[in-house]
């Protein structure tokens, strides 16, 4: 047992190492010393016969075989975990911890009340938050780099993944409260001033591919100023006046530049922004991932 148990620990290691790329960071996550992580790391890769990291005094990254290894370790310890939930004598007492990423802003909304409710109903479940791009959630889950995602939920889900939906939000555009820019009229029908106002726009993801269809549909050929990845980015560079911008309204609601934003009643309105919980259906096996996930089903009751 005391050789299993090293082994999980072995995994739990190097999975963290995987993520940080960074011998000091994975150790923090991980408490233990950065020379204790090294140790563990060495011996995981005689027992597998193969080197799974290059590393020099800078620069950590996986090798081709650890390339390799990452799902295997990653599907070995959330069966660990699964197991070690199903042995125990009081099935409704989980205890475990189960990743989940999210942007900012549904931290500081959506995630903030699910977090409570679990905290209450399930006390022994620890979440290992990582916060980005809201369109890179999707593909974090699909990848196996998270077990549960908060995104933007696409019309067709990519096979293997169930979605739930939390909640609707407005897709808007925006502009600086204080600013000499001229905000074009509600509608943009054969108003040019559209295509002259520069545009601050999500990279991609479904904002971005309202927004563009948006314009097509009025023959309107935008002005594109900044391309950029996350929302409260977006935000921010509005509030400079740089430009205007499209992001879901729960975005501005929860910014601290919200004083500074203004939306602007452009018609037609776009889609609403249907944001939800994303998990892999073979994550629901597992009872600390399927716990979260009746958390969001409760919400919309």
């Amino acid at each position: 047992m005391y050789a299993i148990a090293m082994n999980i620990r072995s995994l739990s290691h190097f999975l963290a190492l995987a993520e940080h790329l960074n011998f000091g960071q994975a150790s923090a996550s991980c408490n233990i010393s950065i020379s204790a992580l090294s140790r563990n790391i060495r011996q995981l890769e005689e027992l597998v016969g193969t080197r799974l990291f290059e590393r020099d005094n800078r620069v950590v990254s996986l090798t081709h075989k650890g390339q390799q290894f990452l799902p295997y370790a990653r599907s070995a310890l959330r069966q660990w975990r699964h197991i070690c939930n199903e042995l125990k004598d009081n099935s409704d007492d989980l205890q475990g911890e189960i990743s989940l990423y999210c942007s900012v802003t549904a931290s500081h909304s959506i995630l903030f009340d699910l977090l409570n409710r679990l905290r209450s109903e399930q006390p022994g479940i620890e979440i290992k938050l990582h916060t980005g791009d809201p369109e890179l959630a999707i593909s974090r889950v699909v990848a196996g780099h998270e077990e549960l995602a908060i995104a933007a939920l696409p019309e067709s889900p990519p096979r293997g993944v169930s979605v739930r939906s939390i909640t609707e939000s407005p897709l808007v555009f925006i502009a600086a409260t204080d600013s000499d820019m001229v905000v074009p009229g509600k509608s943009a029908r054969h108003n040019k001033a559209w295509a002259e106002v520069p545009m601050i726009l999500s990279e991609g993801g479904i904002a971005r591919s309202r927004v563009n269809q948006w314009f097509r549909d009025m023959n309107i050929t935008p002005r594109i100023y900044a391309q950029v990845a996350g929302n409260e980015a977006i935000v921010s560079m509005v509030s400079l006046g740089l430009g205007l911008g499209v992001v879901p309204q729960i975005v501005v609601d929860n910014s601290p530049l919200a004083d500074k934003i203004s939306i602007i009643d452009a018609k037609p309105t776009l889609a609403p922004y249907n944001v939800g919980l994303v998990v892999l259906k073979k994550n629901l096996d597992n009872p600390l991932v399927d716990a979260f996930w009746q958390l969001a089903a409760d919400a919309n009751d």
